[in-house]
């Protein structure tokens, strides 16, 4: 407690008392003023940033609803306003503001903006009628920031509205390349706004090739697949489906329509929506369709609809609005989905649901392979003949546009918005660079691959980044059944996902490598080798694929040597090129045209089996005379234990101390010491595989042989010198290195994803 001074306190005169308590009570007073101050200064650090979220129509909120959930969740950061407009307050459409208040938001304003009439000229007043009352409500929101989604023209309002008013601009999704319209309105925001959270790669590159600040970009992902991601498998998706489509409708059975207007060619539009309710009422499955939105054309759309009897037809559900939560659970579990909806094109491929993309509105959007496009959908027969193609498919799931953590990183985003730097945007004009890992900072992790080598001894995973780095490597002995085999491989790749969030890594997908043959498009280990039992005719992609949810990519380990070797190794920016893996047996892969070639059954670079003695020893294929008879690790070890035996693997005045078991390398090593029938053994090894690789040379004429394996080094110069002897004069320049590479069925693993990813655009 304060006292009085003491020495005022020794003299009780009555003026020196009050004097003590006027000094004691104006102490008090500034320690009071003080606090006052630091409590003020630690509000003003500690200061809310003040988001507004302007939602346009059902589209655009599936998107913003995760973040604004996500702000809503940090009261201690965020304070959430939100503006509803556009369609959102049309009972035409579902007056879908009431799925927002249903979600326990405060809509702070509601701006009727829809010019009704579905024209052109209807879209441009509508704009004009927003920007005449959005001024109002932004003067009294008067955020800190104002996040807008896409690409439509209520979004272009807004936006125009907020640059002018001096308010920051965060636009979700720009970037991205589509038809008609769109695309001019969705840069335009670009343009206006400040910061971007963009969802892939391409959208990214985009960005920064129109000019945009690299440091005000972040790569996201998709905000709805945060939410579809985690309630796409609920289990009451079948009561969902029979709500919708009746008792009798099963899952898998059944098709979601979706089809808008492209308002820069609206009868050709209108055209390809009267083909694709013919060609749906001559397929005769049960279709939920879906009203188009309110651009130019919509209207004629509706009529053609209602003309078709659509309406009333046994056949078909026609809905303005579903509840985004249930629209999921549909599209995940029918047998088809059709439209141009980009829906179809991003969402719809987190699911590997199949999806017909008819005309020209996704033109230029990052598709799966879930996706069957009609560009040219001028015929009811060739819509009847994609639906006859893709109905009741199912597909890899594919992440291209997000992997469930796209909110937390926005959120991060937001918060590191700094209010006090210039308002004014500044433009970048560096050549647009192909960044591999991003600044730590915003949460743009580096993309990666997981990559799986199964071994007949071990089962290996791996988090590989796009330079061919192996950032982590989980490595556990291959169990002998199945199932205790496939348990494994999903648990270590869980282990491994969980490790890539810490360690700044996106997987982008997994690629496996195995021994025997696979049939590469449908991700099938068709015979596999003695060292894998039990492992033949296994679909590795599916099981993987639906537990991860990413993307699958499954190959001979012969063909991912050449994978890694094409893109991290020897081969790379080489046209034609053999791989040859020299190790406990021989394999290999061949890339001609840049292309790895899998030949008619999937054997074409069985390279260990090219024959080339008619009475050689027996091979484990069955055969006699093969290169794996002579040349192999298995071959040297037999040929060495036959030495040893017979007692003829020592050397003359050497003690070579060998030891239990009997190997290749004891024979290497006999051989340099001297050791004569060593020394013929490995010749005679060495010829038969310069042979077999002058067969090669004569057959697909490559311009590079790439040895790897353990054997390599030893093998390299004998196979250059039997080929320089022996090959005709056009091949005897070919040139033999040895792999520099030290992991190359992981890495060939990870080059199948990586590639396939970063490259994928329709």
């Amino acid at each position: 407690m304060e006292k009085y001074p003491e020495s005022v306190c020794t003299n009780p005169h009555p003026l020196n008392i009050w004097k003590a308590q006027e000094l004691y009570f104006l102490r008090m007073q500034r320690n009071r003023d003080k606090e006052r101050e630091n409590m003020e200064g630690s509000n003003q650090c500690k200061k809310k940033l003040r988001v507004c979220v302007a939602t346009c129509n059902r589209a655009d909120y599936s998107k913003l609803a995760p973040i604004m959930f996500g702000i809503k969740s940090h009261p201690d950061d965020f304070e959430l306003e939100v503006v509803v407009l556009g369609s959102h307050l049309i009972d035409d459409y579902g007056n879908t503001f009431r799925m927002i208040e249903q979600d326990d938001f405060d809509i702070g304003s509601k701006l009727h903006t829809i010019v009704r009439g579905e024209d052109e000229a209807a879209m441009v007043e509508s704009v004009g009628l927003a920007l005449v009352k959005l001024p109002d409500v932004l003067q009294r929101l008067h955020p800190d920031i104002l996040v807008v989604h896409g690409d439509r023209f209520d979004a272009l309002a807004l936006a125009t509205a907020a640059a002018l008013m001096n308010i920051r601009i965060l636009h979700v999704e720009g970037g991205e390349v589509s038809g008609t319209i769109d695309d001019s309105i969705r840069h335009a925001i670009s343009k206006l706004a400040h910061y971007h959270a963009c969802c892939t790669r391409m959208a990214e590159q985009h960005l920064i090739a129109m000019c945009e600040d690299h440091a005000r970009i972040l790569l996201a992902g998709c905000p709805s697949y945060d939410k579809l991601l985690l309630t796409h498998q609920r289990g009451d998706y079948l009561d969902i489906i029979k709500s919708w489509l009746g008792d009798n409708v099963q899952e898998g059975n059944y098709i979601v329509a979706l089809q808008h207007p492209v308002t820069t060619d609206i009868q050709h539009s209108i055209k390809i929506y009267g083909l694709m309710l013919d060609a749906l009422l001559s397929f005769d499955k049960k279709t939920l369709i879906l009203f188009p939105n309110i651009d130019a054309g919509s209207k004629e759309m509706v009529r053609v609809m209602r003309r078709k009897g659509i309406e009333q037809h046994p056949n078909f559900r026609a809905v303005k609005h579903i509840p985004f939560e249930q629209f999921i659970q549909l599209v995940c579990h029918a047998g088809c989905m059709i439209g141009n909806s980009s829906c179809g094109v991003r969402e719809a491929g987190a699911f590997g649901t199949p999806v017909i993309n008819l005309g020209t509105r996704q033109t230029g959007r990052e598709t799966g392979e879930n996706v069957l496009h009609v560009r040219d959908a001028d015929s009811h027969n060739k819509i009847f003949h994609a639906l006859e193609l893709q109905f009741g498919k199912r597909y890899p799931c594919s992440k291209i546009y997000g992997d469930g953590n796209a909110v937390p990183r926005i959120l991060k985003f937001l918060q590191s918005i700094d209010l006090d730097e210039p308002l004014q945007k500044t433009f970048c004009f560096p050549p647009v660079k192909d960044s591999i890992s991003q600044d730590i900072d915003h949460i743009l992790e580096t993309q990666s691959a997981l990559a799986i080598d199964l071994g007949g001894t071990n089962l290996r995973v791996a988090i590989i980044c796009m330079k061919g780095s192996v950032v982590k490597k989980y490595v556990q002995p291959n169990p002998r059944t199945f199932e205790d085999r496939m348990s494994l491989i999903l648990r270590m790749c869980r282990d491994a996902m969980k490790d890539a969030v810490c360690l700044n890594c996106r997987i982008l997908g997994v690629g496996v490598s195995t021994g025997g043959r696979v049939n590469p498009q449908a991700g099938v280990v068709l015979h596999s080798t003695n060292l894998i039992q039990e492992w033949s005719s296994v679909d590795l992609r599916t099981p993987i694929s639906d537990a991860l949810h990413l993307p699958v990519w499954v190959d001979n380990d012969g063909n991912c040597a050449a994978l890694a070797e094409r893109k991290f190794g020897h081969g790379k920016g080489v046209e034609n090129f053999v791989t040859v893996i020299t190790g406990t047996g021989i394999g290999g892969g061949i890339i001609h045209h840049n292309e790895l070639v899998h030949g008619s059954t999937f054997c074409a670079a069985e390279l260990g089996h090219i024959v080339v003695s008619l009475e050689g020893p027996e091979c484990s294929c069955g055969g006699h005379g093969c290169i794996e008879a002579y040349s192999s690790g298995m071959a040297l070890q037999r040929e060495a234990k036959k030495l040893h035996d017979e007692d003829l693997l020592k050397v003359e005045g050497v003690d070579m101390k060998l030891s239990e078991p009997i190997t290749a390398a004891h024979l290497i090593s006999a051989a340099r010491m001297g050791n004569s029938k060593a020394d013929a053994i490995l010749n005679k090894a060495a010829t038969a595989l310069g042979a077999g690789i002058i067969n090669i040379l004569h057959i697909v004429n490559p311009t590079l042989v790439i040895l790897s394996g353990v054997l390599a080094s030893f093998y390299q110069a004998p196979v250059q010198r039997i080929i320089s002897e022996r090959a005709l004069f056009s091949t005897k320049g070919t040139k033999v290195v040895t792999s520099d590479l030290e992991e190359p069925a992981l890495l060939g693993a990870a080059s199948m994803v990586l590639d396939y990813t970063t490259r994928r655009i329709y």
